[in-house]
């Protein structure tokens, strides 16, 4: 059922949050270091900005493949900009992403970290889905707490929206990654 109503809402929503952009101070995107940006869906007139100015060479996307059709590149036509995408589909409003994607996700991150290059995470509204995904990264790269790294996240994207669920798998995932033995 969730799939279903996440389908339904989808164009309300995409709607709500080009208009939040235009009349407010939220911006499509933000820059959460040298590595990650964090943001809505990339529309296709953005991938020469993404490219250019912020030295985005991986995408990963957390929408499912509908939400993504019709208004942003597919993976050829990211990889025809140079980009690699990364697609790790999770339901809007009730999804979470799963430990293995989590650590799929993070591995692409600091693979193009290694390179120089940046990694454009996004869902729809770049508020849970994707804030879930950039919350692990910096769980791995800094060994904070998921509650340390959604803090961190809301100082550089405030109107973020880590769910409870999503709070929660942060917590295995940083169990996982930063309490085991060395």
């Amino acid at each position: 059922m969730s799939g279903a109503l996440a389908r339904l809402l989808f164009y309300p929503t995409l709607a709500y949050t080009v208009a939040m952009e235009k009349m407010t101070s939220r911006r499509w995107f933000d820059r959460v270091d040298d590595t990650v940006v964090l943001g809505a869906l990339p529309f296709r007139s953005i991938t020469k900005q993404l490219v250019e100015a912020e030295n985005v060479r991986g995408v990963i996307t957390m929408n499912e493949e509908y939400e993504t059709k019709y208004f942003c590149n597919s993976a050829e036509e990211w990889r025809a900009a140079g980009v690699e995408q990364l697609r790790l589909s999770t339901t809007d409003f009730t999804g979470v992403p799963s430990l293995e994607n989590l650590c799929r996700g993070v591995e692409f991150a600091l693979r193009h970290r290694e390179q120089g290059s940046s990694v454009y995470v996004h869902c729809k509204a770049g508020r849970s889905r994707s804030a879930t995904m950039a919350a692990a990264y910096l769980i791995r790269l800094h060994s904070c707490t998921p509650e340390e790294a959604c803090e961190k996240l809301a100082s550089v994207r405030p109107h973020v929206l880590v769910r409870s669920a999503q709070l929660e798998m942060l917590r295995r995932y940083y169990e996982e990654v930063c309490q085991q033995p060395s």
